[in-house]
């Protein structure tokens, strides 16, 4: 199964990923989530466009309550495709969502349907945004993932306010089965070397979703961990792992900021005790080559399977 490395100008964005050879099949993808590519910050409507045009697999986006820009009297708050600061976009959270299901629904190849990944910065966002998803999107046909920092996180993160967990779970569930990408706020850098997940912050998680229900309604969990701290991590997201197997499928989302210090040698290690199943890999092209991430690559690097470690 071949694979090739491209790089793409995108509007006023460099997006550089690796992109799944035409033999490869959906099947395939899924076997080895870290093979999945993808698009970041899609938040107006030009990017879009290129980006359904391209081989890319996954569209992150961006979700912030703010004014489209020809509303010029600002007189209509919506949920719009924007990052903060930012308060206008050339598109709103129901077109997008439209463009894309169009999009997926008249794909003549099963390998063309985008997955997409929808990043919330604010709850008020959010809960504006629940009927909206509902009467734009179908869910139970494409992969959809609903993303937010719930809990404050590794190191020594102050500055970040995450999404209150209860707000966000009890929205949540008023969309069924979608993904839920929920993770900790982070700080690290070029410059930074020592910082794990914590126990503390480890149980932190398990006790929000086990108190919101969520272990019991089953929704698929993806825990988006930054590259640099979740090398330092192992053991503890095993355990989170092994706390919630039983009622949740549960995978990881490495991601990583340009020139975020990373041991390359320790993340690859994660990946490969983890899986190549259950790990996603989102991370800037440079590091993505370093890991060797190729099928056959290290496959003796982790002696025993995820599910074995639970009963050490």
């Amino acid at each position: 199964m071949g694979e090739r490395w491209i790089g793409i100008s995108f509007a006023k964005q460099l997006v550089l990923f690796s992109v799944l050879s035409t033999a490869s099949s959906v099947a395939d993808a899924k076997a080895n989530l870290t093979k999945i590519t993808w698009a970041h910050a899609v938040n107006d409507a030009e990017f879009l466009t290129r980006v359904l045009a391209s081989d890319t697999q996954f569209i992150e986006a961006d979700i912030s309550l703010g004014y489209l820009k020809d509303d010029m009297n600002k007189e209509r708050e919506i949920p719009i495709m924007a990052h903060p600061p930012a308060t206008e976009s050339d598109i709103s959270l129901e077109t997008f969502l439209q463009r894309i299901l169009q999009f997926n629904r008249e794909a003549n190849d099963p390998s063309k349907v985008k997955g997409v990944k929808l990043d919330f910065k604010s709850i008020g966002a959010f809960e504006r945004s629940i009927d909206i998803i509902r009467a734009s999107y179908d869910m139970t046909a494409f992969d959809t993932w609903i993303n937010a920092d719930i809990l404050p996180g590794p190191v020594d993160n102050t500055a970040t306010v995450p999404v209150d967990p209860t707000r966000f779970f009890t929205a949540a569930r008023r969309l069924g089965k979608a993904t839920l990408s929920i993770g900790w706020t982070t700080r690290w850098g070029p410059d930074f070397s020592e910082g794990l997940y914590t126990e503390a912050q480890v149980d932190a998680m398990i006790a929000a979703i086990r108190a919101n229900g969520i272990d019991k309604v089953g929704n698929a969990i993806t825990f988006p961990v930054r590259g640099g701290i979740v090398a330092n991590s192992v053991n503890n997201m095993i355990r989170l792992f092994c706390a919630l197997k039983d009622t949740n499928n549960v995978t990881f989302t490495i991601w990583s900021s340009a020139n975020d210090a990373v041991n390359v040698e320790k993340l690859r290690e994660f990946i490969f005790t983890t899986g190549l199943d259950r790990t996603y890999v989102d991370v800037p092209d440079d590091l993505h080559k370093k890991l060797h991430l190729d099928e056959n690559a290290f496959s003796n690097t982790c002696k025993k399977t995820l599910q074995a470690r639970c009963f050490e």
